[in-house]
């Protein structure tokens, strides 16, 4: 659905990433499901999902939808967090092809980003995007 000639929104998914690393704790986050988003014009929406330990071996699952959409002269990205659940490790795939089957829209397979809690791997995800498409560091 992504047309070749909208620009979409380059900040919403890192935008989003962030958040959910601020949220979940990137110490606690095993792997992430960043889904090809739906672009139109200067409008975008989209979803990650992550996986997140948990003390019994099982994963946590977490779904952040987001819409985003940049104007002349403003950025918008609104992305929330739900728990949606937990499920064996071996069985994150098949949950994933779940969500896939079941959008309203094809927009294909998502990237699978394995980070196993592993900070280093998280900032080379976001190291991916442009600095200045990252939330500003507030210090």
């Amino acid at each position: 659905m992504k047309d070749g000639g909208d620009p979409g929104v380059p900040e919403a998914i890192p935008r989003t990433l962030q958040m959910m690393a601020r949220r979940l704790g990137e110490s606690e986050i095993d792997r992430l499901w960043v889904f090809p988003p739906l672009i139109v014009g200067r409008k975008e929406r989209g979803l990650v999902a992550a996986s997140c330990f948990t003390e019994d071996g099982a994963r946590r699952l977490y779904t952040a939808p987001y819409a985003a959409e940049r104007t002349g002269t403003s950025l918008s990205v609104e992305n929330g967090i739900a728990e949606e659940g937990q499920a064996p490790p071996d069985r994150l795939a098949q949950v994933m092809q779940g969500v896939v089957r079941r959008s309203e829209i094809d927009l294909g397979e998502p990237r699978v980003v394995e980070i196993a809690g592993d900070s280093e791997k998280l900032r080379a995800l976001l190291d991916e995007f442009d600095a200045d498409l990252l939330e500003p560091v507030v210090t």
